[in-house]
């Protein structure tokens, strides 16, 4: 597997050290820089000081669990943007759909094999980074800006996961375009990871709902038996 080549800095966040340590030996195998943490407390001092590339976050941890620890990572502009995956033995739909909503981009259970971990945390640090281009995207008076990364409506300021960013910037570049899920999970998410369709209902109602104070969600449009557009013009939501 190819890594990337500037040392990204991954911070685990789990009180149990064993899975710390095993983490930690195969990201150092792919050269990543590795940092541990045994509580969200430990984390949030960490990320104040020294925000990582991507953060590894168990779900259950005493104090603080992981899901209230994404929401406060969410919550503050200096984090916000900094990809999460959860770690967690809940495997239940419910779960992943809570996991999802707490602001995390991607959900892997336990028990896992430490190969499919790295090829998520590469490929979800790859699409997090920014593309060469200096275009600014706008259409019904939306607009995304490549290079802030940042989204408007009008000229209120909309704040975006890294996941709906994603995928509001693959359907402004094609607008009219309908999407399958398939489709948006191998443009967004990578063909060379597994995560399932259902996933990706759960970032667009995210993206709908970040959108809607300005009335853009109403551009994300269902096709039913389809998938998804992004269009100005009169169609099923």
């Amino acid at each position: 597997m190819n890594t990337l080549t500037d040392n990204e800095q991954i911070l685990i966040v789990d009180d149990e050290h064993a899975i710390r340590e095993m983490i930690c030996l195969a990201l150092d195998e792919q050269n990543y820089q590795c940092v541990q943490a045994n509580s969200a407390h430990i984390a949030e001092d960490i990320i104040r000081k020294a925000p990582p590339d991507l953060i590894l976050l168990d779900w259950m941890m005493p104090g603080i669990s992981g899901v209230d620890f994404a929401r406060r990572l969410r919550r503050d502009k200096d984090s916000q943007n900094i990809p999460i995956i959860m770690l967690t033995a809940k495997s239940e739909e419910e779960d992943l759909v809570r996991g999802l909503n707490s602001g995390v981009d991607d959900y892997l259970t336990k028990p896992f094999s430490t190969r499919e971990l790295i090829a998520r945390i590469h490929a979800l640090l790859r699409r997090s980074s920014p593309r060469n281009s200096d275009c600014v995207l706008s259409q019904s008076g939306l607009s995304l800006d490549n290079i802030s990364h940042r989204v408007k409506g009008g000229s209120q300021n909309i704040e975006l996961g890294p996941i709906e960013y994603k995928l509001l910037r693959l359907f402004m570049e094609n607008p009219e375009r309908v999407y399958s899920r398939e489709q948006m999970l191998n443009n967004v998410w990578g063909d060379n990871i597994y995560v399932e369709e259902r996933t990706v209902d759960v970032h667009i109602r995210r993206l709908r709902k970040a959108l809607e104070p300005t009335g853009h969600n109403k551009l994300i449009q269902t096709v039913r038996g389809s998938g998804y557009r992004f269009s100005s013009q009169q169609g099923s939501s």
